[in-house]
């Protein structure tokens, strides 16, 4: 029985652990071939080999940092050499502060902007670059945050990276709209994963959703599966939440 993306190849970005692994995880299991993208080397090998112990060759391990034009450039041609084309791109990669205006240093700031705005620019950049040569259109998938629609009080420079996420796939979506690659973005809220420094789980003392439990990555990752198919060719500049309700409230 064909799966819903068999044949296809993507570009998850942050893939290493958490919401990005399980998107890769499930790209995998729905047929993909996938690009296992992540700045700490150990990391991308070791989702990959995961991926593969189920999935025989379907994940490759890539270590970029998307921050660098060359190295986003390199990985993107990399992903086509190996499979010979890229069909969707991912970009997962944010990191957040939890500082207010008055605190936050320039060079946090210009880290976590250009972790988390400037890295969408160049993968979209590259990885649409590759989709509009080899004419067939494609999808790519921006992961953005309810931080990105509203203020925080804790946090500066992130909400402001993430608002431009949102509108960024809005200008990707017009841009590459006659090249049939549809670009769309999903907006989570406090998922459960692991914490930057010691791998330990984030604990969440309110859910403050309607739904009453927190966002799970395979959450985030079954909305990227269903953006990833035909089933959304119609669907482009458009915002998911899957965040439980939490900008309804």
């Amino acid at each position: 029985m064909a799966k819903r993306l068999d044949g296809r190849v993507a570009i998850v970005t942050g893939a290493g652990r958490n919401v990005g692994e399980a998107i890769a995880r499930a790209f995998a299991e729905e047929g993909a071939r996938v690009a296992v993208v992540d700045f700490k080397e150990e990391r991308a090998k070791g989702a990959a080999a995961a991926i593969n112990s189920g999935h025989a060759g379907a994940a490759l391990a890539v270590t970029c940092d998307v921050r660098s034009s060359a190295e986003v450039e390199g990985m993107v041609r990399r992903v086509a050499e190996t499979w010979g084309q890229v069909d969707i791109l991912v970009n997962n990669v944010g990191i957040v502060d939890h500082q207010t205006v008055l605190e936050l240093e320039e060079a946090e700031w210009d880290r976590i902007v250009d972790t988390t705005l400037k890295g969408v620019f160049l993968c979209a950049k590259y990885a649409a670059k590759q989709m509009v040569e080899q004419g067939r259109g494609g999808r790519i998938i921006n992961i953005a945050s309810t931080s990105g629609h509203r203020g925080r009080k804790d946090s500066t420079a992130y909400p402001s990276a993430k608002g431009g996420v949102l509108n960024l796939t809005r200008s990707l979506a017009v841009q590459l709209a006659p090249h049939r690659i549809r670009v769309n973005s999903i907006t989570p809220n406090r998922v459960l994963t692991t914490v930057d420094s010691d791998e330990r789980p984030r604990v969440y003392e309110k859910i403050g959703n309607l739904i009453g439990r927190p966002c799970t990555p395979k959450d985030v990752a079954n909305v990227a599966v269903f953006l990833a198919t035909d089933e959304t060719d119609f669907l482009t500049g458009i915002d998911i939440p899957v965040d439980g309700g939490v900008l309804a409230i």
